[in-house]
This record gives structure tokens, sequence and C-alpha cells, in this order.
């Protein structure tokens, strides 16, 4: 064996020993660029190359928008699993149970109140990472909850949606979910309480058709897919060919659907001056 084959074995050994993290880069869904994982973390998950805002869990949330220090989760009495004993592929309890597992939530939905930028608020999330932010009888239980809670504190609830619709699982149970929501929304207003809506990607179905559109004000991240239906389906029921990007929230803002689109690293700056504007509230 030559001194070439002998140095090319040992640095073979050396490099197998070596452990490499697999979660040190990210790829971005938009453009494709490796992304280093913690800058990309510490940029609130929006890509450096070409701004698209990726979707984040609710504890993120909750950092992102809440004073530090200032919230706490509100607990939710959900209610028992699987009302119609579904199964498709898998059994419904057994997607809930590995939902919950990636997710560590109970549901889709999850409830805080706090403080952003010194003003009391409830917030509601949505984590699209739960069976794709799907509205079931516990997102809508979960919504329930946060309008309570904003009731009795006589502060705001800004609610943070991302979701492919309502829960096919829980069938007409969780269309149910669209009056029951507007009716708590109602309650809101009738107190003269603000309900602003934060719109990412994506919103679409039912919960679009719901208290996703239902805000005094609408505020979208860039980007954000918008809609009820599919731009497919849209197009085949229509025999029309559709704008480029018409569900996406810049083509909103210009065509009077959303009041504004708000970059994360800015969203809760203007939250902070929206709800101190709603509420008549003293400056920070």
């Amino acid at each position: 064996m030559s001194w070439l084959t002998r140095g090319r074995a040992r640095i073979s050994q050396i490099l197998a020993k070596r452990e490499t993290p697999d979660n040190l880069w990210v790829k971005c869904r938009n453009c494709g660029a490796m992304l280093y994982a913690k800058e990309f973390e510490a940029n609130l998950s929006v890509c450096t190359e070409c701004g698209h805002h990726e979707r984040i869990g609710a504890e993120a949330r909750f950092r992102l928008l809440f004073d530090a220090g200032s919230w706490e989760r509100i607990s939710v009495s959900f209610p028992p699993d699987d009302p119609l004993k579904f199964k498709d592929q898998k059994r419904y309890p057994d997607r809930l149970k590995a939902a919950r597992a990636a997710t560590g939530e109970a549901d889709a939905l999850v409830i805080a109140h706090g403080r952003i930028d010194s003003v009391p608020a409830v917030v509601g999330v949505q984590d699209f990472a739960f069976m794709g932010g799907s509205m079931g009888i516990g997102v809508g239980t979960a919504f329930i909850t946060g309008a309570e809670t904003a009731l009795a504190k006589g502060c705001p609830f800004v609610m943070v949606t991302a979701a492919g619709g309502a829960r096919m699982q829980e069938g007409i149970l969780s269309l149910m979910q669209m009056p029951a929501t507007t009716v708590a929304i109602q309650q809101l207003r009738e107190a003269r309480l603000p309900y602003v809506v934060v719109l990412t990607d994506p919103t679409t179905g039912g919960v679009t058709a719901s208290y996703a559109m239902l805000g005094d004000v609408h505020i979208a991240e860039p980007g954000a897919l918008i809609g009820f239906a599919g731009a497919r389906v849209i197009e085949s029921t229509i025999r029309e060919k559709l704008p480029e990007g018409f569900q996406r929230a810049e083509y909103l803002l210009e065509h009077g659907m959303v009041d504004m689109v708000v970059k994360r690293h800015d969203l809760k700056a203007t939250l902070g001056r929206l709800l101190r504007l709603l509420t008549r509230a003293p400056a920070a």
C-alpha cells in the first residue's frame, strides 16, 4: 500500500468520525437559497436573499409580538377528540397524536394574554404545522375562549391566521365553527373592543370565509396566500385566466381586501401603534 493510499484512508477515517448536525442550514422555499439556520432564526425566519416570510409556530409568534416577560398562555377546555369516529387512510386520533407530537400543541390554535408595546391584548395564533392549521371544534373552542378572555379583560383581540380551511375529519361540526366564531366577534364589536386580524401564509377556505375576514383591521404579511378556493378551481369555474399573484397579499391590498401589508420585523410596532389608537391608550 502506497503512502498516498494510506493517507486517503486516514483522511476518510477522520471525516467519518466527525459529526455534522443536519440542521445547520435551511433552504428557502421561495428562492432556494441555503441559509445558515441560526442567522435565519435571528432574522425572524425571513429569507435574507428574497425576503420570503417562512411559516412560524405559536411560540415564536408570541415571542415576536408580546413584550418580553409580559405574556402567559390561556388554557382551553378542548372537547373530546374524534366526535364522528372518522377514518380515512389513518384513524383521526392517530393523526391528532402525530400532530401533537410534532408541534407540542393540543390543537392548531393557541391563545395567550400579554402586552403588545405596553397595550394589554389577547392574541390567538394558528399553527399551520398542526394539520394545516385546519379549523375544527378545538380551534373554534380556542377562538371563543380568546374572545371571552378579551371581553373579561376589556382588551383587544388579535388573531393571527394560518389555515388550509375546515378540518374534513370533523365534517359539519367543523363548518359549525364559522357561525360560532362570528357570534363571538359580534360580541367583541358590541363591547367596542378591537378585533384585529393578521393574515399569514396561507389563510384559505372556511377560515377566510369567517373570522379571518371579519376584523376591524386586516394586516397581511408579505407574499401571504389568502383566498377561499384554490386558483385552479376558480379558473375552471369561471373559465378565465387569473391575474398573476391574484391571491397574494400585495394584490389584495391593491384591491381593498386587506388594509396593509407589513413586514414581520415591523409587525409588533405596527400593532402597538394600531392598538393604542383604537383603545386610546396613553403612549408607552
